[in-house]
């Protein structure tokens, strides 16, 4: 039987770091230890837990199946002595050199992040955040603790965690100044038939294009992007239409020397939220960057 007492807590951060990368090697990168330190440590898991836990198979190291079922609970058991060490520690951002994970679009890093990160070279020099685009794994990062913020639109929420709204946003058509269709209002018939330029992140629809594909399934579709702030230079030069967020179309108007018309639909606003664990609810240093970047949402 193991004993917690005579048992080394980082090891389960190896053991974590192990069954991602599937490697001694990377996995002591990773860590910054050497290889012979992690090796002793998967030694002193499998002593612990009375398993093999990764098994060579060629040049691949293959999880047994004790490891897999711990996985889950060894993730989750780090993510809350994580929120735990950092609930009883006192947060100064004045001094302060952690590091936050951000997982938004393209979108809100540029009309909300970057602002809140020029500020925070004066407020919290030695903050850092690492920042990541949504995909289909944000909500199971989320949950396994290894990213601190989820900002997507309110429909992409996980349900079991707190969420805040950051702002209400409006979309509307833009496209290049001389673009024909653009000298007035527009109509669904002029809409349709334009050719358009679509965003599309990890081969999924966006909020708007999820309603427009519904609304307006006839549009032509010139091109599809992989981000939205490809979409203004992909208009340039052309008669295409595309669907942006209203921020980030004000944003990117005088760069792009670009035209903004209404939607010729009547939507509801978009909400855009902010969703962290709920197990990180009390994290000082969380609550203070979240308190932070709700206070630039409501002056965007």
């Amino acid at each position: 039987m193991m004993r917690l007492d005579n048992f080394d807590l980082n090891l389960l951060v190896a053991f974590e770091v192990l069954l991602e990368e599937r490697s001694v090697t990377r996995a002591a990168k990773r860590l910054n230890v050497t290889q012979s330190a992690m090796s002793a440590a998967l030694k002193r898991l499998r002593e612990s837990f009375q398993d093999e836990l990764l098994i060579l198979h060629g040049k691949k190291m293959i999880p047994t199946q004790h490891a897999l079922t711990l996985a889950p609970e060894v993730s989750t058991t780090l993510m809350r002595l994580k929120t735990l060490i950092a609930t009883g520690t006192g947060f100064d951002p004045a001094t302060s050199k952690r590091r936050f994970q951000i997982n938004a679009s393209d979108y809100i890093t540029t009309v909300l992040l970057v602002p809140l990160i020029e500020h925070l070279q004066i407020e919290a020099p030695e903050i850092r955040l690492a920042l990541s685009l949504p995909s289909a794994q944000s909500a199971r990062r989320l949950e396994a603790g290894e990213i601190d913020l989820l900002m997507t639109p309110n429909e992409f929420l996980e349900t079991d965690h707190p969420r805040e709204l950051l702002f209400e946003e409006r979309h509307v058509v833009v496209g290049a100044r001389d673009n024909p269709f653009l000298q007035g209002p527009l109509s669904i018939e002029q809409f349709n038939e334009c050719g358009h330029v679509v965003v599309r992140i990890s081969n999924q629809d966006t909020y708007i294009e999820a309603i427009l594909r519904k609304l307006a399934p006839d549009r032509r579709i010139d091109v599809a992007a992989q981000s939205f702030i490809q979409v203004p230079w992909l208009l340039r030069g052309t008669n295409r239409l595309a669907v942006m967020h209203e921020r980030l179309a004000r944003v990117t108007q005088p760069v792009f020397d670009l035209a903004i018309v209404d939607l010729p639909y009547d939507l509801s606003p978009m909400r855009e939220m902010m969703q962290h664990h709920v197990s990180r609810t009390r994290d000082a240093g969380l609550t203070w960057l979240r308190q932070k970047i709700l206070q630039f949402a409501r002056n965007r």
